[in-house]
């Protein structure tokens, strides 16, 4: 059974960074597309970051473009979403999401897997 398990989260200040992973066990990653969502208090689930299956294209919402860099290690199944410049309404439960087959969604609905996620806390 596969299973994404989310780390790195915590509590900073405006500005600094957070490097958050997704480990995936019970089955290879390479297949999967990844993607990173988030979900603040009383809203709902967003779109942060994708990346597919290879490594080799990625999307990023518009609200992290330029901040947030997704990438993936298929030898370490792992997926990794680096946040710099980090704002108050960045502070949210980040999740980890897998999705097999040919397209990347960008989506909740889209994916079937996900992990417990990790809580991002920026202070002003």
């Amino acid at each position: 059974q596969v299973q994404l398990v989310e780390s790195g989260g915590g509590l900073v200040q405006t500005g600094e960074s957070l490097n958050l992973s997704c480990v995936i066990s019970g089955g290879p990653i390479s297949g999967y597309h990844m993607a990173w969502f988030r979900q603040a208090t009383d809203k709902e689930r967003e779109f942060v970051a994708a990346i597919n299956w290879s490594g080799a294209t990625t999307y990023y919402a518009d609200s992290v473009k330029g901040r947030f860099t997704i990438s993936r290690d298929n030898a370490e199944s792992t997926v990794y979403l680096q946040l710099n410049n980090l704002k108050p309404e960045d502070t949210a439960v980040y999740y980890c999401a897998a999705r097999l087959g040919i397209l990347v969604g960008r989506t909740a609905r889209e994916y079937k897997l996900w992990g417990r996620g990790t809580q991002v806390t920026v202070s002003s």
